[in-house]
């Protein structure tokens, strides 16, 4: 049985499996072609944490694999009133195809998926957001900035650029975590700026130059913004206050502030480079709004790619579970 749980559980040519399968799902659903790829399939979504693009993604985008998606909070489920895990995941598992589960805590996903007898696809945890990953690998691809022969071969897209350079500007959270793995794995440049106190953990910084041995990724991690944007092509962020840190808001407010991506960062980056957010934004605290509704912005862009990575993601889950069957 394949979870998806983050990506650093998959090698570089089955995460660009997953994004061919996109690029075509996507192309066919453009051109009015149905996708009936998980027809009468059911996709439960369990959600401790709410959520706007996550729901809607991959509600909508079950949907339109010929499946049914289920909603389930926290609100509507035994497991907000005290269930364990286990015993809710061997429930759930046995009456559906296969499970998203957006979580605070990285460790109930894994149990959960210990648990669960159909693949578990992670929504978002405190750890990792491997989902809002591949859909911003996914806009990359469209804007011409990758790094990927197979993607070329299989796709009408072609890069601008021998090496892309991301610059990561902000907190050392999931989202930094998620960019680690992804760059360790598909190997490219990325640079992380974040406050001294902010910092990546260590094990993931380690899980990620471990990766790049092999595949050849370069991984700069300072608390300097100008040196990390400096010609890079993608200039990301997120924000400052997740939930779950409204206490801690004051002193990020502070420990932040340097850290804004404004229209100085961007100018300093490649000239065709584009600004990625993760969403919702907090225009005038992690970017301004002149650099998020700027032309350079490709955050619905990015946003919308969300439905249709997850839909390659889900395709290729159900494709390599019929497999281990056989």
């Amino acid at each position: 049985m394949r979870h998806f749980l983050t990506i650093n559980d998959f090698s570089k040519d089955e995460l660009l499996e997953m994004l061919s399968l996109a690029i075509a799902i996507k192309s066919q659903h453009a051109r009015g072609i149905a996708t009936p790829y998980l027809s009468g399939q059911t996709l439960a979504m369990v959600f401790e944490k709410s959520s706007t693009r996550t729901r809607v993604s991959f509600q909508v985008g079950i949907y339109q694999l010929g499946g049914f998606g289920i909603f389930l909070s926290n609100s509507d489920l035994q497991l907000g009133r005290g269930e364990i895990i286990r015993d809710s995941a061997a429930v759930i598992s046995s009456m559906v195809d296969m499970i998203m589960v957006r979580t605070h805590m990285h460790e109930r996903l894994e149990e959960f998926a210990r648990h669960s007898s159909v693949s578990v696809i992670n929504g978002l945890s405190d750890a990792f957001h491997p989902m809002q990953l591949l859909a911003d690998y996914l806009t990359m691809i469209e804007c011409g900035i990758f790094v990927s022969d197979a993607i070329l071969d299989s796709t009408p897209y072609k890069s601008k650029f021998h090496q892309p350079i991301v610059a990561y500007i902000g907190d050392g959270n999931n989202m930094a975590n998620s960019w680690l793995m992804l760059a360790s794995k598909l190997g490219f440049e990325l640079r992380l700026a974040c406050p001294k106190n902010y910092m990546p953990k260590q094990e993931f910084l380690a899980l990620a130059q471990d990766n790049a041995k092999k595949s050849g990724a370069k991984i700069i991690l300072t608390d300097d913004i100008y040196a990390v944007s400096h010609g890079a092509h993608v200039i990301t962020t997120d924000t400052w206050v997740s939930m779950g840190q409204e206490n801690e808001k004051k002193q990020r407010m502070q420990d932040f502030k340097n850290y804004r991506v404004d229209s100085e960062i961007m100018a300093n980056a490649d000239k065709e480079a584009i600004f990625l957010h993760c969403l919702p934004a907090y225009r005038g605290l992690e970017v301004t709004e002149e650099v998020i509704d700027g032309t350079q912005s490709k955050i619905i862009e990015e946003a919308h790619n969300r439905l249709h990575a997850q839909k390659g993601v889900m395709v290729w889950l159900n494709r390599q579970n019929k497999k281990n069957i056989i």
